[in-house]
């Protein structure tokens, strides 16, 4: 193999590395920059909105230990119902398997913090965001909504949201240390490529999304 053949190929590899990363930080970027005026952790500025949207996760992690993203997202959203910004909550997780249900641990620990059952939604569905996302409003019928999670978190929910004619805003839920999440903050560069690719190309929809669910007046 010649030198001019080793060259063509480096110059091939290196362009296509160059496409790739043009390509994840444009993505991570480009929601960013479409998302984050419509978000704050500020409670005092949030116009009341009748529903909140907050997005599961695992209640503990490896280990036993207590996930902080999912404390915190109920801390949060807890805030907001005690400052009466929202009158019901829309807890939205993943149930798929027997001994993992992020709805029923988010239920349960928001009635541990005081919230009424008749004010927490269950949606069961909640597979990956852009689920719990276009459920709120195909399944549960709510055309505007405070979606809670981390700040990176609801970039993208947010970005979701406006692209299915959701006015939604995003309250963020206190971050978590990079020392302790840092799987979570790279793992957001890759989603947010597959989420540029659900929305612009492949147009993609929940998995369950054509059954309504009676949600209260």
């Amino acid at each position: 193999m010649g030198n001019k053949t080793l060259k063509r190929i480096f110059l091939s590899l290196l362009v296509l590395i160059l496409i790739l990363f043009g390509i994840i930080f444009g993505s991570y970027y480009w929601i960013k920059f479409q998302s984050y005026q419509h978000l704050t952790d500020d409670v005092t500025q949030i116009t009341p909105h009748k529903t909140a949207l907050v997005l599961g996760t695992s209640k503990r992690v490896i280990g036993g230990r207590t996930n902080l993203f999912f404390k915190y997202r109920m801390e949060a959203v807890y805030n907001l119902f005690s400052h009466n910004k929202i009158e019901y909550i829309i807890v939205s997780g993943d149930n798929s398997l027997v001994e993992y249900n992020e709805t029923r641990d988010m239920r349960l620990y928001l009635l541990n913090l005081g919230v009424p059952d008749d004010r927490i939604i269950s949606d069961f569905a909640g597979f990956r965001t852009l689920d719990s996302v276009i459920r709120a409003k195909e399944v549960f019928g709510q055309e505007s909504l405070i979606i809670v999670s981390q700040p990176f978190h609801n970039e993208r929910a947010v970005f979701i949201a406006k692209n299915h004619g959701i006015d939604a805003i995003g309250y963020n839920a206190r971050s978590v240390n990079r020392k302790n999440s840092i799987k979570t903050f790279y793992r957001e560069y890759l989603a947010r490529v597959k989420c540029m690719i659900d929305i612009y190309i492949l147009h993609t929809m929940p998995k369950y999304y054509k059954e309504k669910e009676n949600f209260p007046d």
